[in-house]
């Protein structure tokens, strides 16, 4: 086995983007942590949400099986949905899984605790916040071929109005961030945000009250993964430039020392989504590290050995720089 990199990365995010990173990373990195968003208000975690109050485990459990030892057989465990017509159709065994740990050591963060023991991973998952919060985005759309704005509420619902989102928040705005995660990313010496949707994997996260003074205070590199392809109803015709700009605004004061882009697009995409493309004002205005990051099974994901290679090279280019 090679020797893995003796420097600590904290990855902040949500969804398949972040458990695609970790899958790569928690073989080369010998200190991870993962930071993962809690606003997911749909399908078994939403429900698990409503009707018992915990914090949504599905990001959370994807991440915990990312980073263990037999990922292929613990994923299609953990990832197993009950049939429709039983008593708990629609919740998968993960998620049920987790609620009952949280419920037997009485906290979320108990319950992954436990979890992640029992799976031995590699490396450390949390939560950016243990408040309970919501996603609510101004989202601007036509009616009858008028401009107008629209109020969307909850993470399940935005990218279904397909329209431009003007601005996103979270409520209550003041919920604070999880003292573990504040802790993490001041101590981390590379900080990645993404990949994963935009406005409602890591944006959700640097809206937390704590995680972007964190960032602005961390002595750490930070890097902006950008994504592989647009997301349809989300970011619509987006390029790399539109994805960095976004989180630069959401960060003001931060130094993004790079910006992660795939420059591979050869591969014919089917369906709505795009490539997110390089373009000069990107080069321009930001640090840009570029290379082939694309799945070649999946060409619309991050290859997860290539994207941490990638980040790792970008973090040791970087330092380099500075000496």
């Amino acid at each position: 086995m090679n020797k893995k990199e003796d420097f600590k990365i904290v990855a902040i995010g949500g969804g398949h983007g972040l458990a695609t990173s970790l899958r790569g990373l928690k073989k080369i990195a010998s200190k991870l942590t993962a930071i993962v968003t809690v606003a997911d208000d749909g399908g078994s975690s939403g429900a698990l949400r409503r009707d018992i109050g915990i914090l949504p485990p599905g990001d959370i459990r994807s991440c915990l099986a990312a980073l263990s030892d037999d990922e292929e057989f613990l994923t299609q465990i953990l990832q197993y949905r009950f049939p429709a017509e039983s008593s708990v159709g629609g919740h998968n065994l993960g998620n049920l899984l987790l609620t009952a740990l949280a419920n037997i050591t009485g906290s979320f963060e108990g319950g992954i605790g436990e979890l992640s023991r029992l799976l031995s991973i590699h490396g450390n998952v949390m939560p950016s916040t243990l408040t309970d919060i919501n996603l609510v985005a101004e989202i601007e759309t036509e009616n009858d071929g008028v401009p107008c704005i629209e109020r969307v509420f909850g993470e399940s619902m935005i990218p279904e109005r397909n329209g431009r989102i003007v601005d996103l928040r979270i409520e209550p705005a003041d919920a604070a961030a999880n003292p573990t995660a504040l802790r993490e990313i001041l101590s981390a010496d590379l900080i990645a945000l993404g990949p994963g949707s935009l406005f409602t994997s890591v944006l959700p996260n640097l809206k937390v009250r704590g995680i972007y003074q964190a960032i602005l205070a961390a002595h750490g590199k930070t890097f902006y993964i950008s994504n592989v392809c647009t997301q349809p109803g989300e970011t619509d015709d987006f390029t790399c430039y539109d994805h960095a700009r976004i989180i630069r605004d959401a960060l003001p004061g931060a130094v993004l020392d790079g910006i992660i882009c795939n420059n591979n697009h050869e591969p014919t995409l089917s369906g709505p989504a795009q490539w997110v493309k390089i373009e000069e004002r990107l080069l321009s205005e930001f640090t840009v590290f570029q290379g082939d990051l694309i799945d070649d099974k999946y060409p619309w994901r991050h290859d997860p050995d290539k994207l941490a290679a990638s980040i790792v090279a970008a973090y040791h280019k970087s330092t380099a720089n500075e000496k």
